[in-house]
């Protein structure tokens, strides 16, 4: 029986199209409300950027890919990059410089901005941050760390920030993040906290950063607009965005 769902924000309940939640999402999980199935988001996105769910009724926030968890009531879990991570970041950007957004609980802010990170919040339209001498950030709670590089610059990214890992759900960056703090494991946390077993749960998604959660939940749906690697791993696959995807996969599985 499910009594909890987890929810990818863009691309999953999202338009990259459009910009909105379709109605049809909006009204199915509103009907999952009102039948006591808790609800939560599990997002690369910092609590500053979730504006986009208006008045959801959303019981739990995984953001920032899981290194900040909280409801309306507490923060549920936090983890943060090491400063040595931090400062070993900020030395190799003096000698190999690329666009790096550093993410605090609230805001973000990059080193230097270029047409890469303008096409990026032009798809998310939350990445319109300022950019300007990020060196104080070694001293700051920094939860997440946008880097825009190439797979092969992201590994060299990994040897010098041993405590972290990385994400990626579109080619022109990736998410660089403390070990421990995952979706999959703000999952977990919010699973403990409600006292919800992981049988119970399902989670939607269409990115590569989430293909750990899909395959942590025991029913897993991948939007039709996820690539191919994100379908293979799910339990179902189901239609896109804009075609109601979130609403007729509740259908599918009748839960609404």
């Amino acid at each position: 029986m499910i009594k909890a769902i987890f929810f990818d924000i863009d691309g999953t309940l999202l338009s990259f199209q459009t910009h909105q939640i379709p109605q049809s999402a909006i009204d199915a999980l509103f009907k999952l409300h009102d039948k006591g199935i808790k609800l939560f988001v599990a997002t690369g996105r910092g609590p500053d950027g979730l504006h986009v769910l208006n008045d959801l009724p959303i019981d739990g926030f995984i953001t920032l890919n899981g290194q900040y968890c909280y409801n309306k009531k507490e923060i549920i879990y936090e983890n943060t990059i090491q400063k040595q991570d931090i400062s070993a970041l900020l030395n190799h950007l003096h000698t190999h410089p690329f666009p790096c957004g550093f993410t605090e609980e609230h805001t973000k802010y990059f080193n230097m901005r270029d047409e890469r990170v303008d096409f990026i919040h032009s798809i998310t339209l939350n990445d319109d941050h300022p950019a300007g001498d990020c060196s104080h950030v070694v001293d700051h709670k920094i939860y997440q760390c946008m880097c825009f590089v190439d797979e092969e610059q992201e590994k060299d990214l990994l040897h010098i920030m041993p405590h972290c890992i990385s994400a990626r759900w579109h080619p022109l960056f990736c998410d660089i993040s403390p070990v421990g703090g995952t979706k999959q494991n703000g999952i977990d946390k919010f699973l403990e906290y409600y006292h919800i077993r992981l049988e119970d749960t399902m989670a939607f998604g269409d990115g590569g950063n989430d293909i750990p959660m899909l395959m942590h939940v025991p029913l897993s749906v991948a939007m039709g607009n996820a690539k191919e690697d994100v379908k293979s791993i799910a339990s179902y696959v189901t239609d896109t965005v804009e075609n109601d995807g979130i609403y007729k996969a509740m259908k599918h599985f009748q839960l609404i």
